[in-house]
């Protein structure tokens, strides 16, 4: 599965290479932010202004919910493919070139940081959710991806868009950047482990 990341919600693709093509087994969006907790979409933005004891118990909260959607979908869709006798082994998660990590506290004093870490939390969220289902989990930078696709898949970038976009008269719309870029780590990550395979 690759995985495209956004605020609050996320691209999946799920690709196995039932012959010596790879296709496309399932397509998803994953919600990330709780119907009731609507500020969570961007939850160091949510927090800026509290006390850090008060910032830091939100954050907690934030984060517990959002790992559980991720857990919930990511589940949902292994038990799908399972139904149709397939394995999924590795979930690729998509990441951003930023800063990360730092206290709360000095997050909170940087808005450049804040939304760094708005899009760090949506990322760990997925990569946690992914981990709790006992599936391998790997971060590729996005900007790095063309060429590690290019290197790990020994195509020409201009043949990788063509197959990856092609993949979208597998399953019809909705087929945007997020879901070919989603598609492009999952065909890699198939590349590198060799494990596309069925039960």
């Amino acid at each position: 599965m690759g995985i495209a990341p956004h605020s609050g919600w996320a691209a999946a693709v799920v690709l196995g290479t039932p012959d010596a093509n790879p296709q496309v087994l399932l397509r998803s969006r994953i919600e990330l932010v709780e119907p009731d907790v609507p500020e969570s979409k961007q939850p160091y933005h949510a927090v800026e202004h509290l006390d850090l004891e008060r910032a830091a118990e939100c954050m907690r909260r934030y984060e517990a919910g959002a790992a559980r959607m991720a857990h919930a979908a990511i589940r949902g869709m292994a038990a799908q493919l399972a139904a149709r006798g397939v394995t999924m082994t590795t979930v690729g998660v998509l990441d951003a070139a930023g800063r990360k990590g730092g206290s709360l506290a000095s997050i909170l004093a940087s808005h450049a940081l804040i939304h760094a870490a708005d899009g760090e939390h949506f990322r760990q969220a997925l990569a946690a959710g992914a981990e709790r289902s006992g599936l391998a989990v790997r971060r590729v930078r996005a900007r790095d991806l063309p060429a590690q696709a290019e290197e790990g898949l020994r195509r020409p970038s201009a043949a990788l868009r063509d197959v990856v976009s092609a993949f979208a008269r597998q399953v019809g719309p909705p087929w945007g950047a997020d879901q070919k870029l989603a598609a492009l780590l999952a065909w890699l990550l198939l590349a590198q482990d060799g494990n596309g395979r069925r039960n």
